[in-house]
């Protein structure tokens, strides 16, 4: 498919800019980089098709959420360039999905440039991600909740805590899971800290990343997910198999070894 030109806006929130630019090496690929920096990857040709390494992570973990197919409903805490509402519309044609942006102008400018799948059924919403969970409705209750905001070091301690994740994990269906995409430095101290308020929230709670990830010697991403009962050793399995490679899974008391 042909490629426009690129893009940008000017985000007042943060007084950076975005910007959204064709990916030379993927037909349908475009790349949103906010401030000079990578941000997120969208292919309008394939929206099933994920091409950063942790976002495709959390989509294998939807993917066990439900019966293959199904629709769902998700809630995204960070929308950046929608690219797993895309996947989830892909794969789960009919889900009822919500998004949380604190910056209007990019979610805005992200919805211009790259418009949505036909059909899909997306419910936007501006503010800050724990002040918006709290103005949803009452009933409302989804299948994911996937927050992805954290960024190294500086995460927001109105959101990195324990009450948060109850909060969230209030809003889950029986069968529902809290997935959260840290990225972390060396030494893994945001993650660690993560993993104990996680466990202080849900029954249960697993850790998913390139398995290097874990040795504590590299920057990256690690995707943590909470469940509500027991984690399944099947998913482990899965997880495991469906990659990308080499991957690692961190459940029950193999989890301890990040313990904070």
């Amino acid at each position: 498919m042909a490629q426009p030109p690129g893009a940008s806006r000017f985000l007042r929130t943060t007084g950076q800019h975005a910007t959204i630019e064709p990916d030379p090496f993927t037909d349908g690929g475009f790349v949103l980089s906010i401030g000079g920096a990578e941000q997120s990857h969208v292919n309008l040709a394939d929206p099933g098709d994920i091409f950063y390494e942790y976002l495709r992570r959390i989509g294998h973990v939807v993917d066990l959420a439900a019966p293959w197919g199904e629709p769902i409903s998700a809630l995204h805490l960070g929308a950046g360039a929608l690219t797993l509402a895309r996947y989830i519309q892909a794969t789960r044609p009919g889900s009822v999905q919500y998004a949380v942006e604190l910056e209007r102008e990019l979610l805005d400018f992200v919805l211009q440039q790259l418009p949505l799948p036909e059909g899909t059924e997306l419910h936007t919403l501006i503010g800050d991600a724990r002040e918006a969970l709290a103005g949803l409705p009452a009933e409302l209750r989804f299948d994911v909740v996937i927050l992805d905001i954290f960024s190294g070091p500086e995460a927001p301690e109105h959101i990195a805590c324990t009450d948060f994740y109850r909060e969230a994990a209030a809003r889950l269906t029986p069968r529902g899971v809290l997935i959260v995409n840290v990225g972390d430095e060396p030494g893994l101290t945001l993650v660690r800290s993560q993993v104990a308020a996680l466990r202080r929230a849900m029954t249960d709670v697993s850790a998913f990343a390139d398995a290097g990830m874990f040795t504590g010697r590299y920057p990256g991403n690690i995707i943590l997910t909470g469940t509500q009962a027991p984690w399944p050793e099947v998913w482990t399995a899965s997880l495991l198999a469906r990659g990308p490679h080499p991957a690692k899974v961190l459940s029950g008391a193999g989890l301890d070894v990040l313990s904070d």
